[in-house]
């Protein structure tokens, strides 16, 4: 008799293929797939995982951040290489000369790069260019900006920031139990 194997931890939980049947995204994976396999560039390995991603852990960047990464003096004139979408940000007001490749842009983010003379590049585009990732800076936006985020936790513990699922903060609402000697216990 064999030993018995429990099978209950078999699957293996990172993405092959995107979930999305999304055609220009699967030729996007087509390609990447195989620049990944046929060059040795850690640069299309990377591009590919992250096009498998979910949206939420692709999430926006906007042209102030791109800005702002991009100042330093090694990144100069290099392309800025974003695996999800680019969004306007009306806080800044002069856009440098960017070049930026990106699955999508919001349509202001696409009229201001170009009005300020920068270019933008399709993922296709970038693999003609510069198919080992030569003079390239990946980014991604903040995975925590969701609003969602924000809960994560437990709302009134000490400490905690975590934001509570009520209509408003004050002491009424849920905002009494633990906190004070009248409401069954004080932490």
């Amino acid at each position: 008799m064999g030993i018995d194997i429990n099978h209950k931890h078999d699957r293996k939980v990172h993405r092959k293929e995107p979930v999305s049947q999304n055609v220009y995204l699967r030729l996007l994976v087509k390609l990447y797939r195989f620049l990944g396999r046929r060059t040795n560039a850690k640069f299309n390995q990377v591009i590919l995982k992250r096009l498998f991603m979910s949206r939420q852990n692709r999430p926006p960047i906007s042209v102030a951040r791109i800005v702002r990464q991009m100042k330093t003096k090694q990144r100069e004139g290099k392309t800025v290489v974003v695996v999800g979408s680019v969004t306007d940000d009306k806080r800044i007001f002069d856009v440098p000369k960017l070049k930026i490749c990106a699955l999508r842009f919001s349509e202001a983010a696409r009229t201001r790069i170009i009005k300020n003379g920068g270019t933008i590049l399709t993922f296709e585009q970038l693999a003609v260019e510069s198919p080992l990732g030569q003079n390239t800076v990946i980014l991604q936006g903040r995975r925590t900006r969701r609003e969602a985020n924000r809960h994560f936790g437990a709302p009134g513990l000490p400490n905690s920031h975590a934001k509570p699922f009520v209509r408003e903060k004050n002491r009424n609402h849920e905002m009494a139990r633990g906190r004070r000697k009248s409401r069954a216990y004080k932490a």
